[in-house]
């Protein structure tokens, strides 16, 4: 979807000044994942647990009340800069990607689930690695490969290090997702998770470790390769020790939103005719963004046949905003990012 781009930007510096906004962002980001993965050790060394009420209500708070509106200012962040013509090429797009994703969940609810998931990675591994390009480095990631090991093992921890650390909840709230589209009875890896479990361990395993071996080979014990090596341990420590439904609600807004934020403000503070918005009109973007986000979860919730997925009104909204916010993923990637090759909703000059 080729686009005449706005105004040439001048490629950001790979390490942004020491007291920049971005940089204060990118670590209230490692401190507040670090202060939880410390948190959760010590909760699990004393034996001491966190109700599942209480972690679909962070949950909710972290991906509903905090999160919202920023997937749909990271469209209209990059659509302000297009032309009109673009920007209805867009819209188009994103609602057929939008409608033809919906259909698939009716039709193999089970195989949608599994796109759905590898979507969450995609979003959470590859958005991560142009917020490095911007602000943390990426001299150690000198091949396509590199690059995409990286986004992996940093999107896979947010799918796949739950799977291995906390399997009930995951099956079960895998299971009212499907659910909500009339799926009846487990998912087929759940009569076989220790086996699913044990291969998804081996092959993540070696994924972190070629992609950080692979670094230090050709980036040396470089502050990229040393940023990238905390950040990856922190990313599974954080996935790993912090209940499940409360580590995924709280990674989005503290960790994904924070670090776009940081990545946007690091762009647009290099861009030599910065179009900047004023706070009302950024303000006003996020409100419209999230009041049609909000009519689209409506108009999911009156389509599909079980809307709670079997689950109590808790556990079923929490299944049914993470089935919906799944849904709005991928064509937020494929047409906000993929096929945008001027520019894109990650945007790195």
């Amino acid at each position: 979807m080729a686009s005449p781009a706005a105004s040439s930007v001048s490629a950001p510096p790979r390490q942004a000044p020491a007291q920049s906004p971005a940089t204060l962002a990118v670590w209230g980001s490692r401190i507040t994942l670090g202060a939880l993965a410390l948190g959760g050790l010590i909760a699990a060394m004393l034996d001491v647990s966190l109700s599942l009420e209480a972690q679909m209500v962070g949950y909710l708070i972290g991906m509903v009340a905090l999160n919202l509106p920023h997937g749909g200012y990271e469209h209209f962040e990059n659509l302000r800069h297009r032309r009109v013509s673009f920007s209805l090429r867009y819209v188009v797009l994103y609602v057929a990607f939008l409608v033809a994703f919906v259909g698939f969940f009716f039709v193999a609810p089970v195989v949608a689930l599994g796109l759905a998931f590898s979507t969450a990675v995609i979003k959470g591994g590859h958005g991560g690695l142009k917020v490095m390009d911007a602000l943390c480095g990426t001299d150690h990631l000198q091949s396509r490969w590199q690059r995409g090991l990286a986004a992996f093992v940093r999107g896979g921890a947010i799918m796949l290090v739950p799977l291995l650390a906390w399997p009930g909840v995951y099956v079960t709230f895998s299971t009212y997702m499907v659910h909500i589209f009339g799926a009846a009875g487990p998912l087929p890896f759940a009569t076989h998770l220790p086996t699913v479990q044990a291969a998804v361990g081996t092959i993540y395993g070696l994924a972190v470790g070629v992609h950080l071996g692979g670094g230090l080979y050709t980036g040396g014990l470089s502050t990229a390769w040393l940023t990238d090596l905390a950040e990856t341990t922190l990313l599974i420590a954080y996935f790993t020790f912090v209940p499940m439904m409360l580590a995924v609600g709280l990674y989005f807004p503290l960790w994904y939103t924070l670090r776009q934020t940081a990545r946007t403000t690091a762009v647009a503070s290099h861009d030599p005719a910065p179009d900047r918005l004023s706070l009302p009109r950024t303000w006003a973007a996020m409100v419209i963004g999230a009041l049609a986000t909000f009519g689209l979860m409506a108009g999911l919730y009156a389509l599909v046949p079980n809307p709670l997925g079997g689950a109590g009104l808790l556990g079923g909204a929490v299944a049914f905003y993470t089935i919906f916010v799944c849904i709005l993923a991928l064509p937020h990637i494929v047409v906000g990012e993929w096929l945008d090759q001027a520019r894109g909703i990650w945007y790195v000059p």
